[in-house]
């Protein structure tokens, strides 16, 4: 599916779950390897992405196997993983990357882990620094980027101030700190997402929180859990977006996961006047889960800045679509760390709302998207850099733009949501 053509929409109604979250998928899945005992984890994210963390953990010699959206994962402890013979492929997932780097650090021989063409342009010193203050040796192309050549070591425990916030650097200095003799701390400047302490609780670990400290306390012997991932809210976001939209909207997601640092987005596009509504609100292995129902509501828009940006950094390119059906326009500030994911997301947001007829003025660190005042949309050839959450967000403005816009590459949307234009084009009413 090279290309994909998204035509018109009236409104758009139904519900739908989304497929297991990502970033909790990852996580369980690289615990349950170092855990004893066969741990089943069901709603395994369907993504590209966390198939290339399966796969590595599997080149690392747990056993891993896949039966839909069922993952079974056998660990042997700390001490269970074996040298891989190849290299490990980490193919866009940055997650990957990163977090297995932590993991590795702490192991008795040496990896290699490398990725796409887009993940080697990711900077990878952020994590390097940290890991190697705790004794890991690790090698990169100049400038601090893939592919990671990890020499293990016996790790020494560190208290490490994150210079910029990062629940996957965070993340990576946490799983090192399982393999230090002592406590490893991490400082954050601004909270991010903590998918990684509620996992790490649930698998066994010995973990508290003080004010913006996490700690970790080293050498602990996991085990094996049966668990269930709760759907993606940031993949939710993007149906949310098309209600909002189309006139006449009315959605409901069920089975979200509602974690208070994830879904600072709700909150957001409530203050802009969103109508939405959680339902059946519960909790699982640490993490809040429910339904979410929406209905389309002319959004006011708004400023985006701050302290905010951290935990809405995933969304942030299905709210900057959303701009030019607002009132006000939506501006993005203090977020440069938008130009180092997938694609330039900065770049790639200004120059296809641009090729749809919006007025955009790209910053350094953000943009600013003018309102319906500035004009209705109209369809146009999408260039996503390769990027699912370009390809996803301008396939919900394209649904109120005047005529059909076509998606290039439009296949990358499966590193998250291999469904998601089938999903879409079964809610839509024409």
């Amino acid at each position: 599916m090279p290309k994909q053509i998204i035509r018109p929409a009236r409104t758009i109604s139904g519900s739908l779950e989304v497929p297991g979250d990502k970033s909790i998928s990852h996580r369980y899945a690289m615990l349950a390897a170092l855990a004893e005992g066969v741990s089943e984890i069901s709603h395994f994210s369907a993504a590209a992405d966390c198939r290339s963390t399966l796969d590595c953990l599997s080149r690392l010699g747990a056993k891993v196997e896949i039966k839909d959206s069922r993952v079974r994962v056998t660990g042997a402890g700390l001490a269970g993983l074996r040298k891989s013979r190849r290299s490990l492929d980490a193919g866009n997932s940055g997650t990957t990357m990163r977090l297995l780097a932590g993991i590795l650090s702490g192991q008795e021989f040496s990896s290699t882990i490398d990725g796409d063409a887009s993940l080697r342009r990711r900077p990878m010193r952020r994590v390097m620094d940290p890991l190697t203050k705790m004794g890991a040796r690790i090698e990169a192309r100049e400038g601090g980027y893939a592919p990671l050549k990890i020499t293990g070591a016996r790790l020494a425990p560190i208290e490490y101030t994150l210079p910029v916030p990062s629940a996957q650097v965070k993340s990576a200095v946490l799983l090192a700190g399982l393999f230090a003799d002592g406590v490893t701390s991490v400082i954050e400047p601004v909270r991010t997402r903590d998918h990684t302490e509620l996992a790490l609780a649930e698998f066994g670990a010995r973990i508290d929180r003080e004010g913006r400290a996490v700690r970790v306390q080293g050498r602990p012997r996991l085990a094996a859990r049966k668990l269930e991932v709760p759907g993606d809210l940031s993949s939710a976001v993007f149906f949310l977006a098309a209600a909002l939209v189309l006139p006449e909207s009315n959605i409901v997601i069920h089975n979200v996961g509602l974690n208070p640092t994830r879904s600072a987005v709700l909150d957001v596009l409530g203050s802009m006047g969103a109508a939405i509504s959680l339902v059946s609100v519960r909790s699982a292995h640490g993490e809040l889960v429910g339904d979410i129902a929406v209905r389309h509501e002319l959004l006011r828009g708004g400023i985006l800045e701050g302290d905010a940006i951290a935990q809405l950094i995933d969304e942030l390119p299905a709210i900057a679509a959303l701009g030019p059906y607002t009132e006000q326009g939506i501006e993005i500030r203090n977020a440069a760390e938008l130009r180092v994911k997938e694609s330039d997301r900065i770049a790639a947001l200004a120059e296809n709302l641009r090729r749809m007829g919006a007025k955009v003025e790209e910053r350094p660190d953000g943009l600013r998207v003018e309102g319906r005042s500035a004009g209705r949309l109209h369809g146009a050839e999408i260039e996503p850099r390769g990027d699912h959450r370009m390809a996803m967000a301008f396939a919900v403005a394209a649904l109120g733009a005047e005529g059909d816009t076509l998606i290039r590459d439009a296949e990358c949307a499966a590193v998250s949501y291999p469904d998601f234009y089938a999903t879409l084009e079964r809610l839509v009413e024409r």
